[in-house]
């Protein structure tokens, strides 16, 4: 099973958690039935089975919808990402519209040191997406505080037979995202049955008391949600707790709050060992949380009153009764209304927070760090490999970094090969390895995302990334194995370029550079016209080969020194930068949706 969350992405991550939280509550029965008489009366084996399996089938249930989400929303994510370096407001909204979708924000956060990493954006940018991103979190809350729970076996139902009847793969995406929503509503369901017994069961009724106190609740909250490295389903238990009025509003509010602090501890995790930009972005998001938590401590009271205003009310109940229909909704709203609070709190303040955030946390000195990053990946990440659409947008911004290594290796072969020194040569075999290095990183990612549920689309775009890359690392290889000993040979025969000669072979030089660079921009970009730019070289490609080809004879012909041997350093050279830009046009003409015509 594969999952959304770090903590569970392995096929036993959530089994196991979920087995050792029901070992633990059954080894502790025996302890609540010797407190209690009425203990005796409770089933607790049955009890932990229903609770702990309701939880797992919620987990698979927001698992599963938010796989078909992903899926659904498709190239959407990519034009909500074209908005991540837009002003705050719009930052904002990405965030939250990105993280509704993949319901992690831990995933946008991770998403994010890659692009200030590789300077694509501001670390100020990034707080903004991180606090629209705190509140697309607050979206699952709100759909499990619905009181539609009895309806979860047959949104479960409509969806199986979506899934498995319909033939278009849209329809069966569907058919997983409504079945997924269906798990989500029957796992509540099972877990709020399995605890009506506590609610006269006056060991647990004291421990809700003492979780009633704001700093104990939010303590409980956030060590659980650091242990299960998921707030959706801390929150998710929160609000099964007051479906059966076990918790009050005020209780739900620190529990809510401290699975705001918890889930940070994801982030900060992915930190370690990462750049100083990954640090700094771990540190603001922890930051907010426990500004926005010391705020709100002493408001606790005044929330709760704004939410029961805000929430629809239910008088004619009373008791227990009355706090189990009214309490779910307003933790939901409660837990929304601080994140956003959060959000339009620190939002005009984001360059300064950047800047405070730069000081904490300063940049390290040194050519050796800067070597070590280059040799590494700045947009690949094993967390986003769980959201396909996102680690193929992160991809393809790799392969441009590939690419951009690529085109200074060919800016500077020409000058090396034919006029340079052999200095100037191992320059081009050091590129090369940078070029290697991030080559071996992209297939490695690629490969493990084939491994995971992609759609006939995703897969047909991870081919051609792959087979890009094995492009652009092949033109590395003519550069280094091909052209370097075309200008060694050159050095050790005492050749001789003419002027004329290297006229010629500069212009042709030049355009297939062009074509270079508008190859990587389409492919870090989806740019069509830079595919067409590099069709549309075709023909004056064709004309400069013709004419470099006529100008080498005629220097075979001359009556010059070394003829022979300049005659076939040359034709080599131009044959090397031919077979490059064949190379540009198979890039350019098996892009996916981007053919040109």
């Amino acid at each position: 099973m594969k999952a959304n969350f770090y903590f569970f992405n392995s096929n036993i991550g959530i089994p196991f958690c979920l087995a050792m939280a029901a070992i633990v509550c059954l080894a502790s029965a025996p302890v609540f039935a010797a407190i209690s008489p009425v203990g005796k009366e409770i089933p607790w084996g049955l009890m932990g089975m229903r609770v702990f399996g309701g939880l797992a089938i919620f987990l698979y249930g927001m698992d599963q919808m938010s796989d078909a989400l992903k899926a659904v929303a498709g190239n959407r994510m990519k034009e909500i990402l074209g908005h991540l370096t837009n002003n705050r407001i719009a930052g904002l909204l990405t965030g939250a519209s990105i993280t509704a979708v993949i319901q992690s924000s831990s995933v946008t956060t991770v998403m994010l040191v890659g692009f200030v990493t590789a300077g694509m954006m501001s670390l100020s940018q990034a707080i903004g997406v991180i606090l629209g991103a705190d509140i697309g979190t607050t979206i699952t809350a709100q759909i499990v505080a619905f009181p539609v729970k009895k309806y979860g076996l047959l949104l479960v139902s409509v969806g199986f037979i979506l899934l498995f009847v319909g033939r278009q793969e849209k329809i069966k995406l569907y058919g997983k995202l409504i079945m997924g929503l269906g798990l989500i509503f029957f796992g509540l369901v099972i877990m709020s049955d399995a605890m009506k017994p506590l609610r006269t069961y006056q060991p647990f009724i004291q421990l809700m008391q003492d979780v009633g106190n704001p700093f104990v609740g939010i303590l409980v909250a956030t060590v659980f949600t650091a242990l299960i490295q998921s707030s959706s389903a801390t929150m998710g238990v929160v609000i099964v707790l007051a479906q059966q009025g076990l918790i009050t509003l005020e209780a739900g509010i620190a529990l809510a709050l401290g699975a705001n602090i918890g889930t940070c501890a994801t982030a900060g995790l992915a930190s370690i060992g990462k750049p100083r930009e990954a640090v700094r972005v771990a540190v603001a998001h922890v930051t907010f949380k426990l500004v926005g938590v010391a705020l709100i401590f002493v408001f606790i009271p005044h929330l709760a009153e704004l939410c029961r205003l805000i929430s629809p009310s239910y008088p004619e109940l009373s008791g227990v009764e009355q706090l189990a229909k009214e309490t779910p909704r307003q933790i939901a709203n409660a837990h929304t209304l601080f994140n956003v609070g959060i959000a339009f709190l620190f939002l005009p303040l984001t360059t300064v927070f950047a800047r405070f955030c730069e000081w904490l946390v300063p940049d390290r000195s040194g050519g050796d760090q800067a070597e070590s990053e280059a040799l590494h990946s700045k947009f690949l990440a094993e967390e986003l490999i769980a959201t396909p659409q996102l680690a193929l947008v992160r991809c393809r911004l790799e392969i441009g970094r590939l690419g951009d290594n690529v085109i200074d290796m060919f800016e500077k072969v020409m000058p090396a090969v034919l006029t340079g020194s052999r200095a100037d040569l191992q320059e081009i075999a050091d590129i090369d390895e940078k070029v290697d290095s991030l080559y071996g990183h992209i297939v490695i990612f690629l490969g493990k995302l084939s491994k995971t549920s992609l759609t006939d689309q995703q897969a047909e775009e991870l081919t051609y990334l792959l087979q890009t890359a094995d492009r652009f690392e092949n033109m590395g290889d003519i550069m280094q194995n091909n052209m370097i000993r075309v200008g060694v040979h050159r050095i050790e025969e005492d050749i001789v370029v003419s002027e004329g000669t290297l006229d010629i072979i500069r212009e042709y030089h030049q355009e297939v550079y062009s074509a270079l660079k508008n190859t990587v921009k389409a492919v870090a970009e989806e740019d069509a016209e830079s595919i067409k730019r590099v069709r549309d070289t075709k023909n004056t490609i064709a004309s400069l080969t013709m004419e470099a080809a006529q100008r080498v004879i005629e220097r075979l012909t001359a009556d010059a020194p070394n003829r022979l041997k300049t005659y076939t350093r040359e034709r080599e050279f131009v044959e090397h930068m031919d077979r490059i830009y064949r190379l540009c046009r198979r890039i350019t003409g098996s892009a996916p949706e981007k053919k040109a015509n």
